[in-house]
C-alpha cells in the first residue's frame, strides 16, 4: 500500500496504524519511502536508546513526573478527553546501519489520567517535531475508527446481507452517504446559536440527529394490519421455497451416492 501511494504521487507525509501493523519491516519500508509514522506497539516492544535497550514499559517507568504533559485528545459524550503524554528519544530500530540513518525516532507514551493504563507508539520524523504534532497524528487514527463505528451503528454499514460485489458496493455507498449527512449536520450544529431555546445545549450527536430525522424527514413506516400480514405472507412463502429447494437438493445428492 505504501509503495502504491508513492507510485501514485500522493503527497502524504504521515501514516498511522494500530499495533497489529507496527512491524519492524513496515517501519523500515516507511522510512525508505520517505514516510513519517506513528504506529502503536505492544508494551513489551523493545527500543534502543543511547544508554541501552529497554522495553516500552521500562522506558515509561523512567519518565520523571514533570516530563508528563496533559493534552486534549478529542470530544467525548461528557466533554473533552485528556490524557497524559510523554516523549522519549530512541534510536531507529533495525540493523546498526538503520540506527545511524537521518531522522528522529521517538517512543510516545499515553497514560490514562485515572487508571494509569499505558499505551505506546513508535514514531519517526525526518525533521524535528513536537509532542503536540505526534499526539495529533495518533488521534487521527482514533477519529477514523470512530467514523467507521458511527457508520456501522447509525447508518448500517455492517448490516448489508448481500452476496455479490455490486450489491455490496451499493449498500456501502448508501450507508456512507447517510453517515456523511449526519457528520455534516453534526458539524453545523456546533456553530448554531442555541440562545433561541433559552438553554445551554451541547452539539447534537449522531443518535440525536438520527432521531430528529426519523420524525421530520424520513417517511413513517406502515404499521397497518394489511401491510403487516402482507409481509408476513411474503416471508413465509420465501422460507417455504428455500426449504423445498433444500429438500430437492438433498434428494439429488442422496440419489447420486446410491
Amino acid at each position: 500500500m505504501l509503495h502504491r501511494a508513492r507510485g501514485l504521487g500522493l503527497p502524504a507525509r504521515w501514516f498511522t496504524g494500530d499495533e497489529v501493523y507496527g512491524s519492524l519491516e513496515l517501519r523500515r519500508t516507511a522510512r525508505t519511502l520517505g514516510f513519517d509514522y506513528a504506529l502503536a506497539v505492544r508494551a513489551d516492544h523493545r527500543a534502543n536508546t543511547a544508554v541501552g535497550r529497554f522495553t516500552a514499559t521500562e522506558l515509561a517507568a523512567k519518565v520523571p513526573a514533570r516530563a508528563w504533559m496533559r493534552r486534549r485528545t478529542g470530544d467525548g459524550t461528557k466533554g473533552d478527553r485528556h490524557y497524559d503524554w510523554a516523549l522519549i528519544d530512541v534510536l531507529a530500530d533495525g540493523t546498526p546501519a538503520d540506527r545511524t540513518e537521518a531522522g528522529h525516532s521517538f517512543l510516545v507514551v499515553r497514560r490514562h489520567r485515572y487508571t494509569r493504563e499505558l499505551s505506546f507508539y513508535r514514531c519517526h520524523s525526518t525533521t524535528p517535531v513536537s509532542l503536540a504534532v505526534l499526539v495529533n497524528i495518533v488521534c487521527t487514527r482514533w477519529k477514523t475508527e470512530e467514523d467507521f463505528q458511527g457508520a456501522k451503528g447509525l447508518a448500517g454499514l455492517d448490516q448489508g446481507q448481500v452476496t455479490c460485489w455490486n450489491s455490496w458496493m451499493r449498500w456501502s455507498l448508501i450507508s456512507l452517504f447517510a453517515a456523511a449527512v449526519l457528520a455534516v449536520t453534526h458539524a453545523a450544529t456546533r456553530t448554531v446559536d442555541a440562545t433561541e431555546h433559552g438553554l445551554q445545549l451541547a452539539p447534537a450527536g449522531g443518535r440525536e440527529l438520527l432521531a430528529v430525522l426519523r420524525i421530520t424527514a424520513l417517511p413513517t413506516p406502515r404499521r397497518d394490519l394489511e401491510h403487516v400480514l402482507h409481509w408476513s405472507a411474503w416471508r413465509r412463502h420465501h422460507r417455504h421455497r428455500a426449504a423445498e429447494a433444500h429438500r430437492r437438493w438433498n434428494n439429488i445428492t442422496a440419489a447420486a451416492t446410491t
